[in-house]
């Protein structure tokens, strides 16, 4: 039997092995790749139903800017009330600042790493869905431009200045970028609303001409009945 054991052990000893050399932790190759940021600019309209809430999440790194801009640009439905509650949390799920308006912004500084939520909820109209146009995301300016200047302490200050000033146009550049992005939100919302006021007037006008044709025909058909005369007979007399 101890031929047996033996080979038990042996077996078990293995699994033991195999078991403690697969580790759960990322390997230290991955601690030298560069931090994930993901995308730091979103620009996109979506539909919230009646009641409804929609949400996004959003990665963020401290030191950064954080930009969040919404636009109600049409309803669909019968209501036509076009505000609705913007909120951004922290990544522990604290509230930084509230919108309630039918345009609105939430900006503020990034004090700590994560994903930071948004949320749009139509509440005020439950009768109706909402199309808003969103813009939002993250900027650094500061930190980067200082890691940078430490590692190339060896370049001369023709260089440094050539790169502090591709900072600040790239700056410039984006900036410019988020309010081109408010114009297009503002034409846009105008576009919808002079369609929307187009299709009122019309249809109001054709109701109004359909009522007027009308109440015409009705007003002639009972003034003509004023003025028929039965005829008369000697069976038949009008009476007193």
């Amino acid at each position: 039997m101890s031929p047996l054991f033996f080979g038990v052990g042996l077996v078990v000893l293995n699994l033991v092995v195999s078991a403690r050399s697969q580790k759960t932790e990322p390997p230290s190759s991955s601690r030298e790749q560069p931090v994930f940021r993901g995308a730091d600019r979103y620009d996109f309209a979506i539909m919230i139903p009646p009641g409804g809430m929609e949400c996004f999440w959003q990665f963020a790194h401290q030191t950064g800017y954080f930009y969040f801009s919404y636009e109600v640009q049409r309803t669909l439905g019968m209501s036509h009330d076009r505000h609705v509650a913007a909120t951004a949390h922290t990544p522990r799920g604290f509230l930084i600042d509230t919108s309630q308006d039918v345009r609105g912004q939430i900006n503020f500084y990034i004090q700590e790493t994560g994903f930071y939520q948004l949320c749009l909820r139509n509440q005020q109209s439950r009768f109706g869905s909402v199309q808003v146009y969103l813009n939002f995301g993250v900027f650094y300016e500061g930190p980067e431009m200082d890691q940078k200047k430490n590692e190339r302490k060896q370049l001369n200050d023709t260089l440094d200045a050539i790169e502090e000033s591709t900072q600040k146009v790239q700056n410039n550049i984006f900036h410019m970028w988020r309010y081109y992005n408010f114009a297009r939100m503002r034409k846009t919302a105008d576009f919808f609303l002079l369609q929307s006021n187009y299709y009122y007037v019309n249809w109001w006008s054709t109701v109004q001409s359909l009522v007027i044709v009308l109440s015409g025909i009705l007003q002639l058909y009972f003034l003509k009945r004023l003025f028929n005369a039965p005829a008369t007979t000697d069976t038949k007399k009008p009476r007193c």
